[in-house]
């Protein structure tokens, strides 16, 4: 069972190896630590809570808290997309917390909407499925590894910051995979 404590010690945690302090503001913090157990719970993955997840790993991947997005945007604005994770300066307030642009690409956002939409009442009073006019593209995985460190992934995309050794993104390349035979 997944506890709000428990996600609480996990972004603690994670705050504290990466020099973040979490939102000072004790009702902000338990709505997004909240968001984060629901979407854990309905998942199976803390999907960021300011972020629409589709319910598939490998299309949110990006979104799962800490979010890619997350080190550049507290590296440029002092807190991430959602105010979750903050510099010093703004979890003592010094600096005001600004609104913070979205990172996260308008193709992958748009996966996340392009889902099957409820029934619908046709004119004969039958139901039909109506679908979003964008579909999903499929997701192309490739694998990743940091130039710096040696970190490997398989995703989509590399991560816009290594999370072992802090190289920016444009440090990765991708491993050719041949067929052996």
């Amino acid at each position: 069972m997944i506890t709000i404590e428990k996600v609480r010690q996990r972004a603690e945690a994670d705050a504290k190896t990466y020099g973040y302090y979490l939102n000072p503001d004790h009702e902000f913090l338990q709505d997004l630590l909240e968001g984060l157990k629901k979407n854990e719970e309905r998942y199976g993955y803390p999907s960021c809570p300011c972020r629409v997840a589709s319910g598939k790993l490998e299309l949110d991947r990006d979104i799962v808290c800490p979010c890619d997005y997350r080190d550049p945007d507290v590296a440029e604005y002092g807190t991430c997309y959602c105010a979750f994770y903050m510099r010093k300066d703004l979890y003592e307030g010094k600096t005001p917390i600004l609104p913070i642009p979205e990172r996260r690409p308008a193709e992958k956002q748009t996966r996340a909407y392009a889902v099957t939409a409820p029934t619908a009442p046709t004119a004969t009073g039958e139901t039909s499925v109506m679908k979003s006019a964008a579909q999903p593209a499929a997701v192309t995985k490739k694998l990743w590894y940091c130039k710096q460190c040696g970190y490997v992934v398989f995703r989509e995309d590399p991560p816009y910051v290594c999370p072992i050794c802090k190289a920016k993104r444009e440090m990765f390349a991708e491993i050719e995979i041949s067929a052996v035979g």
